[in-house]
């Protein structure tokens, strides 16, 4: 999955971009409100093609064309990339004002790293509903329908059921990225389910035998003592 960081601070965005670099996101940075408004467009433009989802991290407090104008002007635009307003400014009167331009969720600085990464998670996964009809993840030769929710590899259909193709999808939207096992049943299963089940490795196993099971190149990776991670390697 894709963050685009709109900020004009080099301390906060050096630390926003080194934090989901290591969560294993891919990340764009724009330091003005109009390069902001440059990127998000060109992001959408490609979006129907590779199914893929952007959030974008926007400060108010901008030079030139602040944050409030930027998000006004894209959602003009019919630009509907998932915004999480960030500003120092917490007061009722400043959340309303993003709010009511089109931002879909506000953050007030200074936040928790885990709560940020918690926003961005639910963001994604209401801009996913948002995706084009015909929009399909594609790592390697694996892809995913996300309007039938159909999974094939080399062009072979591959039965899944709901929570496989949950957790395939969870994988696909940001190969390469590195899941705990807590995020995994956070995202999949929901924050009621039990932490000491072993229910995501059960899962995994599954979905390797359907996505992995002979082939010469497998997608499925552990890392030991830390999660899992989907990628094409080799």
């Amino acid at each position: 999955m894709n963050v685009l960081i709109v900020e004009d601070d080099e301390r906060i965005a050096g630390f926003l971009e080194r934090g989901l670099r290591a969560e294993g996101y891919h990340v764009q940075l724009a330091r003005t409100g109009s390069d902001g408004v440059a990127l998000a467009q060109e992001i959408t433009r490609g979006a129907a093609e590779s199914g893929a989802v952007t959030v974008m991290l926007l400060d108010v407090m901008l030079p030139g064309m602040n944050g409030l104008e930027v998000c006004q002007t894209l959602r003009a635009a019919k630009v509907h990339l998932p915004i999480l307003m960030l500003t120092a400014l917490g007061a009722l009167e400043d959340r309303v004002s993003g709010l009511r331009m089109g931002a879909d969720d506000y953050l007030v600085k200074p936040f928790e790293f885990e709560e940020l990464l918690a926003r961005i998670e639910a963001l994604a996964r209401r801009g996913r509903e948002q995706l084009p009809a015909r929009a399909r993840l594609t790592v390697a030769d694996v892809e995913l329908d996300l309007t039938s929710m159909r999974a094939s590899r080399a062009g072979e259909p591959i039965e899944l059921t709901a929570k496989e193709l949950a957790l395939l999808e969870l994988f696909m939207a940001a190969p390469g990225r590195l899941f705990s096992r807590e995020r995994i049943l956070a995202n999949v299963w929901g924050s009621n389910e039990d932490p000491l089940t072993n229910v995501v490795d059960v899962y995994i196993r599954r979905l390797r035998a359907k996505i992995d099971e002979g082939r010469a190149r497998p997608l499925i990776h552990t890392v030991r003592g830390l999660g899992y991670r989907l990628e094409a390697t080799g």
